[in-house]
């Protein structure tokens, strides 16, 4: 099926994007299950808009409150030392991913992908934090695919994690940047070229057909991932 403009009428007015691209995590999650993964591995969703750490915060504020000697136990226990306490501003990028998950040895992430939200683009501080989160991954050896179809910002976050790594312009897109695009990243470690990061970049197109893209999973294979038949599955099952 064509990629549809879900952030503009008409189509915005009639559905909500959220609810889209929780479906669509979840269609390319239960393709990774059915079959798309090797024996060992399995793919969860993680869907998270806007700060979940408010209620962390909350908690630990209420057993602040507390004195230690009033604590559960009765067991009083020495007061942090800090003389001041400073809250500092900071951007949680909202969370819309599907990860893979290899067992041997313990649940360990191998691989991540990431459909971009609106507030993911929208200030300078949110695709910081953005670009933050996927570099943090392939310098952990994750490999990671972003598929950015957000027609209401037009900032490129590939462009932005470029910059983070002090880059030059030749792993960017071409000027102008796409405002729509994917793009497969594969950590590599090689004797003759030292740290690399392998990566795959395709625009996209309102109107036009997805790719298929390749994730590479930590110490393990690379995996085909389809995103114009999950978009597909997600749409019926949306009745868009």
């Amino acid at each position: 099926m064509p990629l549809l403009d879900h952030f503009h009428p008409p189509l915005s007015e009639r559905r909500h994007w959220e609810s889209f691209h929780a479906s669509w995590a979840n269609e390319i999650m239960a393709a990774l299950n059915e079959g798309g993964l090797p024996e060992g591995y399995f793919a969860e969703t993680q869907v998270h808009f806007g700060s979940r750490i408010e209620v962390d915060v909350a908690t630990l504020q209420e057993r602040q409150a507390v004195p230690p000697s009033q604590a559960n136990g009765g067991v009083a226990v020495e007061p942090w030392a800090a003389t001041q306490v400073l809250f500092m501003p900071a951007v949680f990028p909202d969370e819309i991913e599907v990860q893979i998950i290899h067992n041997s040895g313990g649940p360990t992430l191998v691989g991540a992908i990431e459909l971009v939200s609106p507030r993911n683009k929208d200030r300078p501080e949110a695709r910081r934090a953005f670009a933050a989160k996927c570099l943090a991954y392939l310098q952990s050896g994750v490999g990671l695919l972003i598929v950015d179809i957000v027609t209401e910002r037009h900032q490129n976050l590939h462009d932005e994690l470029i910059n983070l790594c002090q880059q030059d312009a030749g792993y960017r897109f071409s000027s102008p940047p796409p405002s729509l695009y994917t793009v497969a990243y594969r950590p590599l470690r090689t004797e003759a070229e030292g740290d690399q990061i392998e990566l795959r970049p395709a625009p996209l197109q309102l109107g036009g057909a997805l790719p298929t893209m390749p994730l590479a999973l930590r110490g393990g294979p690379i995996i085909s991932v389809e995103l114009e038949r999950t978009y597909t599955m997600a749409r019926q099952r949306s009745l868009l």
